[in-house]
């Protein structure tokens, strides 16, 4: 059976190894030109090389980003660039530029040219057009309702992408000017300063609006669980995890749960009245630190789907350590401390292969079993016991 792909963000090469291991199928990465998200780590071409080693032995596959809006200066090195992708065997790019894609064709015809989000694809012509271009993939505008992207798919022959979760941007497709006017910094190169999640004071004429809170324009993050069976039904061939900026434990929490999702959807033959979503709801929850919201999918957003006068970017701080050895014989687990956590916590461990087992924290030690008490130094190596057998990666969150 051709299943859907899976496509997670990754920011850096431990992060793609994550999303790889917690199940995504493709994952989608920057370099360190021609990219978006200029604040993520990014991967040098040595960095793309070891990735998509990684990747290709577990069958999945790596994009490369190239979808800034380029300005002249901007094409330097350019087919230097396409070339050394296509001989350390990327599977594809994304672009928003035609020039770059038509370069691709050119000099590096074994990479699969995606179109990126950024053209605001929403209709079958123009989606037909970039088919005949040469393009195997359109990324759809984030604006395309589920009706919309229905009625795309009946008309056109090309892969369908399509965000099912992540941050959304207030501007169209997210061609934002604010950034520019505000700080300089060009969102279309890289640079957004996220300027509409900034604080604002509202004014009508003289009279000040928000007198008892800050006013904001920015939207609450997509999650599309509900849709995710309709959107499988419709024939998108991918499905699209938006957040190469996020964390480690973002990354495993999410990926993992649409996994399973996408996962029962070919286990139930497609039938959502056999799966208790708001399980998957729940897992969501552990990892977002924004209010979140079902995007475009239904229609045009409400003014629920925004964030006028609420600020809810919490730091998620469940996720207390990464398990890095485990002896069977002690049960002692070698972990990586991520948060603050106490003896005496309530713990759950998860995992790509573990379902989600909870246990009571008993002594802390370092590495040389020097009692702790108290886990408190990020990154910090540790030993605690846990009755039940865990793998390296595997991650535990306090509940």
């Amino acid at each position: 059976m051709n299943k859907v792909e899976l496509l997670a963000p990754c920011g850096d090469i431990e992060k793609l190894k994550i999303a790889i291991l917690y199940g995504a199928d493709a994952v989608y990465i920057g370099g360190k030109k021609f990219s978006l998200r200029a604040r993520a780590s990014n991967f040098s071409i040595e960095d793309i090389k070891e990735g998509v080693e990684f990747a290709h032995l577990y069958s999945a596959k790596v994009y490369v980003t190239m979808n800034i809006v380029p300005h002249n200066e901007d094409f330097d090195g350019l087919e230097e660039y396409l070339k050394e992708l296509e001989a350390i065997y990327v599977d594809g790019i994304i672009v928003s530029s035609m020039y770059i894609a038509t370069t691709a064709f050119k000099v590096a015809p074994k990479l699969e040219v995606h179109l990126s989000t950024q053209a605001s694809s929403l209709n079958s012509m123009s989606v037909n057009l970039y088919e005949s271009l040469g393009f195997k993939r359109v990324v759809l505008a984030r604006e395309a309702t589920l009706s919309e992207i229905r009625k795309i798919k009946e008309k056109t022959s090309v892969e369908l992408e399509a965000f099912i979760h992540g941050g959304m941007c207030v501007s169209h497709s997210g061609r934002c000017m604010l950034s520019n006017h505000m700080t300089n910094r060009d969102a279309n190169r890289g640079g957004c300063a996220h300027s509409c999640r900034w604080n604002y004071d509202l004014y009508d004429k003289d009279e000040k609006l928000n007198k008892d809170y800050y006013f904001n324009i920015g939207s609450k993050d997509l999650v599309g669980v509900k849709y995710i069976f309709d959107l499988i039904d419709i024939g998108v061939k991918s499905l699209k995890i938006e957040g190469r900026m996020k964390s480690l434990y973002y990354i495993a929490t999410v990926v993992r749960c649409y996994r399973m999702l996408i996962d029962k959807y070919y286990e139930v033959g497609g039938d959502i009245s056999k799966v208790d979503l708001e399980y998957f709801y729940t897992e969501i929850k552990k990892a977002e630190n924004r209010e979140t919201s079902i995007g475009f999918y239904e229609g045009d957003p409400k003014t629920t789907e925004q964030l006028y006068n609420i600020r809810s970017e919490e730091p998620t701080k469940e996720f207390v350590g990464i398990v890095l050895d485990y002896d069977k014989d002690s049960q002692i687990a070698l972990i990586e401390q991520r948060n603050y956590f106490l003896e005496g916590d309530l713990v759950e461990a998860f995992g790509p292969h573990l379902n989600n087992t909870a246990f009571k924290v008993g002594k802390i030690t370092d590495i040389n079993d020097e009692d702790l008490g108290v886990a408190r130094h990020p990154l910090q190596q540790l030993k605690i016991k846990i009755p039940f057998v865990v793998n390296k990666f595997d991650m535990l969150r306090k509940i």
